[in-house]
């Protein structure tokens, strides 16, 4: 290791001008490969690496910058401030260097001379430790992890496939909670680790979700506006520790889901913004390069060495980090050129349309490779638009990914629970409309972060009526989220209902579960996570038509809907029955597909969720009477403002 203020020795200053001449990484493939977009492990090749060479223990490094005029390595602390790094003679664009003894820890920069006559000082896009600001500087590091999870990596796609339970836990890693000693203090990721699974398990959430853990700058971004790709941030501790909180959530049975930011970065001086001067990782052109919205830099798809650096850093997440899924961010605004931007803002395609086709193939790159090299993961994207397939394979012509956030339904839904029920009849269709097009992607349902910023309140402060009703129209949300097709999410908050919109300068309101009121509302997310892992009707078909059969979807004077969940089984076909107004229904017949008993499985209005306790039938019995286009039916009280779930538990005749 370098030393302050000690000087190399003159055998010392030979080997380091003949090896730093001489030692490469990277091969004739490696370059073949990133040049052409195909190389998805440039992590292993680019930015700092330990090495032995020769019998001397020194550091690689190599940064692609290809319009520098000159590049220096900058040690932080150091007397031996700069070394100057050697260009290929390649035509790759890529610098290195190898300088014998800095090890592991040693904080570093790149001075880059610019053609223009600029200095810029750059953290090293490849870094895998990143210091805080107000320091820049990277680290030298390593993802060196004796893992224990091999029992889950083995069995993952019975964790993770389309036909099984995936019920979502998103969190803000640093507001989920704080220090019991102050409330300013973040908790480490092993820290988290103790608290955080109990309450997964507790709760029974299949999956946690992290938004951003990528070095990001600016806290309030909430790790939207990304620096440092390939480095846990450093707020809550090494990468190494954030291994150990997925290595334990694995242990305990919980995935692990990543947000990932391929659509955008930050404009900050030493990050990926004009790296060498020039317009390097993004598009030159703010027509094309510049986001609007967020007031940072698109990345330019068509280049293949970007293609390579975003390619790479989604294999290294599930690679280095075990990582299950990543819900890929702001998909919509990759996919069209006119995104956010008004007529005369933005440059069509070659076909004079607005989809950006090089995201669309960076894209679909992206997923076939992932799939290909961990065929057990799967890839979400946050899209809001129409476009087709998304989740079709890319041998069918889609995107490729596993699943989409289903975010006309999210909106049509609350717009209908905000309304008062005196109004609701007359708001039907927005609550029946998601079952026409709910099978034309593999849609996952959320409630996301961005429900819950902005003034648009939490979602208990969304729900009409009194008190009592509040709460009893949140309980029967989330039943319909749990009873309707497709995976589900839930930020973190919504399930305690939290009062106050989320806040990500502080922790959620704990204390609130001190009021029945919201152990009610934690206890029935909880009893409908056991419903949905426990019940093969409500995963197993999630993404197929069959899964799914209205009996009464048209009864709009009552704001009654019912309908039957199907798996591949027909003796575990699920009833589900709601009441969407606060008038108790005495007597409401329901049509039956088989004959026999139906066993309640959970009602949303139980005492023990904070309900009123009304109706609580254990089962309900069939009689030979048509109805709603069935041969046989009966009559079922339905509590108000509530949900049931039935199971059938005798059947004669299947029909």
């Amino acid at each position: 290791m370098l030393k302050d203020n000690i000087a190399l020795s003159t055998s010392q200053k030979g080997l380091n001008s003949v090896i730093s001449n001489s030692f490469s990484l990277l091969t004739d493939l490696d370059i073949s490969l990133f040049k052409s977009g195909k190389h998805f492990k440039l992590y292993e090749k680019l930015g700092a690496h330990v090495v032995n060479v020769e019998g001397v223990e020194g550091t690689y490094f190599a940064v692609w910058a290809p319009n520098a005029k000159k590049i220096s390595v900058k040690f932080i602390g150091s007397n031996y401030s700069t070394y100057p790094m050697n260009k290929r003679s390649d035509g790759s664009g890529i610098w290195e260097i190898f300088i014998p003894e800095i090890i592991r820890g040693i904080r570093y920069n790149y001075l880059i001379s610019t053609k223009t006559g600029q200095i810029l000082e750059k953290s090293d896009p490849f870094s895998f430790k990143w210091e805080q600001q107000p320091s820049i500087s990277s680290t030298v590091w390593d993802t060196a992890y004796s893992w224990q999870d091999n029992l889950w990596m083995e069995n993952r796609k019975e964790h993770n496939g389309l036909n099984k339970p995936m019920s979502v836990y998103e969190i803000h890693f640093g507001s989920w909670t704080r220090s019991l000693e102050s409330p300013y203090e973040f908790l480490t990721y092993r820290q988290m680790a103790e608290v955080l699974i109990p309450y997964l398990k507790e709760t029974g959430f299949t999956h946690v979700e992290f938004l951003p853990l990528m070095e990001h700058p600016y806290y309030p971004s909430w790790g939207y506006q990304i620096t440092g790709y390939f480095a846990a941030t450093n707020r809550y501790g090494t990468p190494q520790d954030l291994m150990f909180l997925i290595e334990q959530l694995h242990l305990n049975g919980i995935g692990v889901i990543l947000d990932w930011v391929p659509s955008h970065f930050p404009g900050d001086e030493h990050g990926l913004y004009r790296f060498d001067g020039s317009h390097l990782f993004e598009y030159d052109d703010p027509k094309k390069g510049f986001h609007p919205d967020w007031k940072s830099y698109i990345f330019n798809y068509g280049k293949s060495e970007v293609k390579s650096f975003l390619i790479s850093n989604a294999h290294f997440w599930m690679e280095c980090f075990h990582v299950d899924c990543l819900r890929v961010d702001a998909v919509a605004s990759m996919l069209y050129l006119d995104y956010s931007r008004k007529e005369g803002e933005w440059i069509p395609n070659i076909n004079g349309g607005k989809e950006n086709l090089e995201a669309i193939s960076f894209i679909q790159d992206l997923n076939q490779s992932l799939y290909t090299h961990f065929p057990d993961i799967q890839t979400i994207a946050e899209e809001s638009t129409a476009f087709p397939g998304v989740t079709r394979p890319v041998h069918l012509g889609g995107l490729g990914f596993g699943m989409k956030w289903m975010m006309g339904w999210m909106h049509d839904t609350l717009e209908y629970f905000g309304k008062d029920p005196v109004h609701r009849k007359f708001e039907h269709q927005g609550i029946t409309f998601s079952t026409l097009y709910a099978f034309t992607e593999n849609f996952m349902l959320t409630f996301s972060h961005d429900e819950v910023v902005h003034e648009k309140g939490s979602l208990l402060n969304r729900m009409p009526g009194d008190e009592w009703q509040k709460f009893a129209n949140l309980r029967l949300l989330y039943l319909y989220m749990f009873t309707h097709p497709g995976t589900k999410c839930l930020f973190m908050g919504n399930e305690i209902g939290q009062v106050d919109e989320w806040d990500f300068n502080k922790s959620i309101d704990w204390h609130l579960l001190e009021h029945a009121k919201h152990q009610g509302i934690k206890r029935v997310v909880t009893a409908l996570n056991l419903l949905y892992k426990s019940e093969p009707a409500l995963y197993e078909k999630s993404f197929d038509e069959s899964g799914f059969e209205w009996i009464e979807g048209s009864d709009a004077d009552n704001s009654i809907l019912a309908y039957l969940r199907k798996g591949f089984n027909p003796k575990d076909d699920i009833l589900v029955i709601l009441n969407l107004t606060p008038v108790p229904r005495n007597s409401w017949r329901v049509g039956l597909p088989v004959k026999g008993k139906w066993k309640l499985l959970l009602n949303s209005d139980e005492e023990q969720f904070y309900g009123a306790g009304l109706f609580n039938a254990i089962e309900i019995l069939s009689e030979e009477k048509a109805w709603h286009g069935r041969k046989y039916s009966t009559l079922v009280s339905l509590p108000p403002l509530a949900g049931l779930v039935f199971k059938r538990s005798v059947a004669d005749d299947i029909s």
